[in-house]
């Protein structure tokens, strides 16, 4: 008898190794990469444009936060994970929205308006820890985003400094990968219910027709449930 396994059950199958490998990954190295570069904010803000990072991608506990301060600052995440038969599109969680000239909705004269409780990514931000191409398409770990274009590197970092952070990106790796995880297994019991299926052509369909201006519906996971949001190229 042959087994098929779905599309979902082959993103979760990823998705459960990616968690073992992040937690994994050797603490000696990860703080060793993170003394070496030694980064420090330079308030240039040129990181909290989309010249430098396409998204701030935003964790549930994000989220709850950004929601207390201003709501209406969210969007969809772009790269939408999932699109039904309908023509709807479905996604992992929120971004941060972004002014007309790229930059961050909370970026006010290269200064964040929300710095206290800023975003947990922004926090670690040029650290990180997940698998992407190099310049030469090669997928491996990445640990640090953009070296040498923003910000000012080689300045000491403490061991306990860079313990600390370590276990943050961690942390932040760990809970992002649970969170997309949860996404899936949540869709496949969404579309089950719904009579609902992914299908590729349907989505490329769509993302034609947004790219060139059209609106269209997204639904984001946050708390469990899927939000029903539309959306439109900016």
């Amino acid at each position: 008898m042959i087994t098929v396994t779905s599309p979902i059950e082959k993103q979760l199958k990823i998705i459960s190794k990616e968690i073992e490998d992040v937690q994994d990954y050797p603490m000696g190295k990860l703080r060793d990469i993170i003394k070496e570069v030694g980064f420090e904010c330079d308030f240039c803000a040129r990181c909290c444009t989309r010249e430098f990072n396409d998204h701030v991608f935003l964790l549930t506990a994000d989220v709850i936060r950004i929601q207390e301060i201003a709501s209406d600052y969210l969007e969809p995440a772009p790269y939408y994970e999932l699109c039904d038969q309908h023509g709807r599109f479905y996604v992992s969680g929120y971004a941060l929205k972004v002014k007309e000239d790229g930059s961050c909705i909370f970026l006010n004269e290269r200064r964040c308006a929300i710095y206290e409780q800023r975003p947990i990514i922004c926090r670690l931000y040029p650290y990180m820890l997940h698998r992407e191409p190099d310049e030469d398409g090669n997928i491996d770990w990445r640990q640090i985003a953009g070296p040498g274009q923003h910000g000012c590197y080689h300045t000491e970092i403490s061991d306990e400094e860079s313990e600390d952070i370590a276990l943050q990106i961690k942390s932040y790796e760990t809970g992002y990968l649970k969170q997309v995880a949860e996404f899936f297994r949540k869709a496949e019991e969404y579309f089950k219910k719904n009579s609902l299926r992914h299908i590729q052509g349907v989505y490329d369909r769509e993302m034609r027709k947004f790219n060139k201006g059209e609106e269209i519906t997204v639904f984001v996971l946050f708390n469990g449930e899927f939000i029903e949001h539309r959306a439109k190229k900016q």
